[in-house]
């Protein structure tokens, strides 16, 4: 009685379930790319079109945005011990992170409210000139994709919870972790194209 060869595994290929997944996220954050570098770019032209308003000499705060900035690049680190959690199974542990990364955002966001706070105490608001509108927009942007960064690492933690985290099925970590450092590296070019060479 013959004995049958243990068929060999399909090998990888783009049309995987996973692969797919993460060709989508590429494919978008390449977008991303293109929307942050213009918004870029139309600030780098209107810089110094401050008009009757404040210049980033006078409302800008190096120190304080530089702590938001740190608190921001730490949630990567976070990120990446939850990614490790999740590749060794350990869901509580990979939740602890989730959480923690999602706090960090938080506070980085509150720290930009207060921010956009304080510049328009001092006269610098969207419609107050060019070097304004650009700004306020950029950063805006960047905020936007954070808040959204913040939602998806609480789903996430929330869908492990509950038991509804499958490893390759829909958004899972390592998704949500590609997204979430893009976000992180996008804020470190706009930190020093926009504070730190501006002042």
């Amino acid at each position: 009685m013959s004995v049958e060869a243990p068929a060999a595994p399909a090998p990888e290929t783009a049309h995987d379930p996973s692969n797919m997944r993460k060709i989508a996220i590429w494919a978008f954050l390449g977008s991303e790319c293109l929307f942050f570098g213009a918004l870029i770019t139309t600030f780098l032209l209107y810089r110094t079109r401050t008009g009757d308003g404040p210049t980033a000499e006078e409302v800008f705060n190096i120190p304080f945005t530089s702590i938001s900035s740190f608190i921001l690049l730490m949630s990567s680190l976070t990120m990446v011990l939850a990614h490790y959690s999740s590749m060794r199974r350990d869901h509580r542990q990979m939740r602890v992170w989730l959480l923690a990364t999602a706090l960090l955002g938080m506070i980085f966001l509150a720290g930009q409210v207060f921010e956009f706070t304080e510049f328009v105490s001092e006269g610098l608001k969207v419609d107050t000139s060019p070097f304004g509108s650009s700004f306020f927009v950029l950063t805006g942007f960047h905020g936007a994709h954070v808040a959204v960064g913040v939602l998806m690492l609480l789903v996430t933690a929330l869908m492990s919870a509950t038991g509804r985290l499958r490893d390759g099925e829909g958004m899972n970590v390592e998704i949500v972790g590609l997204y979430w450092h893009f976000v992180d590296i996008v804020w470190i070019v706009i930190f020093t194209v926009v504070y730190l060479l501006q002042v």
